[in-house]
């Protein structure tokens, strides 16, 4: 099935959309980008997960990243789907999101993605969009992707984490370990020779000792 790789360029398709009609690249412009997929308007998970999103999108707007979502059904359904989302938000049913979401009616675009589950059906038999999660850097690279079946709902925190990571890493010389979150101290790259390292990270670094007497794990404070 096609799709998108680690690296890979994002296709600069034209779409509809619940605020118009889009050119990708042009709707990126020089900003980051998440692109995220939906089985179905009207489901009750992907209304919980665009409640989410729309109540994280300051703080991805803060972070200089754009979002757009897809499903596979008309504008006309999208723009009434989202009165019931921000209904669910506790907000005015207006048809409007801080973010548009993509009209995907013949699954065309989610199979140039390969963003369908093939073991999830809708009523006709017809595979429905997995949701799927596209970090794109300004560079229109693709900088990470996660699949979850339809079956289960993102963790949005979990994704403003990520873009947390991919921002600081693709700007700074570290790593960031397990269960990192910004503020936390992350970790020297291993390509880094440690007199750079300390030029780099004034700081200071900190070498936790291993049994096999290799240095590799060096931690510092996060740089600014």
């Amino acid at each position: 099935m096609p799709g998108l790789l680690l690296g890979d360029e994002a296709p600069n398709f034209e779409a509809d959309t619940t605020q118009g009609r889009i050119r990708f690249h042009d709707f990126l412009g020089d900003s980051w980008g998440i692109l995220f997929s939906h089985p179905r308007d009207f489901t009750p998970v992907c209304t919980t997960e665009l409640g989410r999103a729309a109540k994280l999108a300051p703080e991805f707007s803060k972070r200089n990243v754009k979002m757009i979502a897809l499903s596979i059904d008309s504008v006309q359904d999208h723009l009434a789907w989202c009165k019931d989302i921000n209904a669910y938000n506790g907000e005015q049913p207006a048809e409007k999101l801080p973010f548009p979401i993509i009209a995907d009616k013949n699954r065309e675009l989610a199979v140039k993605l390969g963003m369908l589950d093939p073991d999830e059906l809708d009523k006709d038999g017809m595979p429905l969009t997995a949701r799927v999660v596209f970090v794109f850097g300004p560079d229109k690279k693709l900088k990470l992707s996660i699949l979850y079946p339809a079956t289960t709902g993102r963790n949005f925190d979990e994704i403003l984490r990520v873009v947390d990571s991919l921002q600081l890493t693709a700007y700074k010389k570290v790593a960031t370990p397990v269960d990192w979150k910004p503020g936390d101290s992350v970790m020297v790259v291993p390509t880094l020779p440690e007199e750079e390292a300390k030029k780099l990270f004034p700081k200071g670094i900190f070498t936790k000792e291993l049994p096999s007497g290799k240095k590799y794990l060096r931690y510092t404070p996060q740089p600014e």
